[in-house]
């Protein structure tokens, strides 16, 4: 309440169009960008050949998540979110995505949220999406957020609405209890889902406007494509990567140098194998809710 939250610092020094703009476009669907990238599948693979000569394995997924988050730890406006009208610095990098419980369409599905300082290396990063994916691709495997989901819908329609609707409330006022944040993956800095594994084409997602999730990448199944290279035409493998993004944290060129430095590393994936040793970090205000102790000048 008053700008304080559980999972984030208010931001200061906002200019006042970027303060105003929360109040113009209230929802995220109202305020997102989309972005379309044909990422080059060659550096990528040649990356995973490689690291599997030397007894590494990695794949798409990997790799685009570590440059999610190295991009994020270099841009760090890129984890800021909007609540209440109000920008806020989300206190660490987390990451969202699903996982299918097994390749059928009577399979469940489970929702995985990893939290990040942004100084891992990407063997760090792949080491971390492989343990949560085998906790929890077991069918008989149930995470908090499986079971947050399961005591809600345990009560009758109308009682789920009204839940629902106070958790959207508490959150909206900075009430909503920390535990529930943590379990919530929409309470995040991206969700990114993989179409590829299942031979599905890239779509551009939506942006929830429950929670605070600010990106959203979806990698489609890569294909043949004609590309130019050094003034020739060329056949290249190209993954279809697409991204849709809140506008209202921070400005155009802000996103767009980010996205280059997202570019440069699926490009360059051995730019992560060492930690990065300094992440760039945000301005944000610290509250303080003690008076200010009166003086004889007063």
């Amino acid at each position: 309440m008053f700008g304080f939250r559980p999972d984030g610092k208010k931001v200061k020094d906002l200019d006042p169009i970027q303060r105003i703009m929360p109040h113009i476009m209230v929802h995220r669907h109202d305020s997102q960008n989309l972005a379309s990238y044909d990422c080059p599948c060659e550096p990528m693979d040649e990356f995973i050949k490689e690291e599997y000569a030397n007894g590494e394995k990695y794949n798409y997924m990997h790799i685009l998540i570590a440059a999610v988050v190295r991009s994020i730890a270099l841009f760090p406006r890129l984890n800021r979110f909007i609540s209440n009208g109000r920008i806020y610095a989300r206190n660490s990098i987390q990451i969202s995505f699903v996982v299918k419980k097994g390749l059928s369409s009577e399979a469940a599905d489970t929702t995985i949220k990893l939290d990040f300082t942004g100084l891992e290396s990407i063997s760090e990063i792949r080491d971390m999406i492989d343990e949560a994916i085998q906790k929890n691709n077991r069918m008989d495997t149930n995470n908090g957020t499986d079971k947050l989901a399961r005591i809600l819908t345990l009560t009758p329609n109308f009682i789920i609405g009204f839940l629902v609707g106070t958790i959207k409330f508490l959150d909206r006022h900075g009430l909503l209890p920390k535990a529930i944040i943590n379990l919530s993956p929409f309470h995040t800095t991206a969700f990114i889902t993989n179409l590829k594994s299942i031979k599905g084409p890239s779509i551009f997602h939506h942006l929830y406007d429950f929670g605070n999730t600010g990106m959203f990448f979806a990698m489609g199944k890569e294909s043949l494509q004609p590309v130019v290279s050094g003034g020739q035409i060329t056949i290249g493998k190209l993954m279809p990567l697409q991204m849709v993004t809140d506008e209202r944290f921070c400005d155009g060129f802000y996103f767009v140098n980010a996205m280059k430095q997202l570019r440069l590393l699926l490009g360059k994936p051995q730019l992560m194998k060492e930690r990065l040793q300094n992440a760039t970090k945000d301005t944000v205000v610290q509250h303080n809710f003690r008076r200010k102790k009166k003086t004889s000048d007063d």
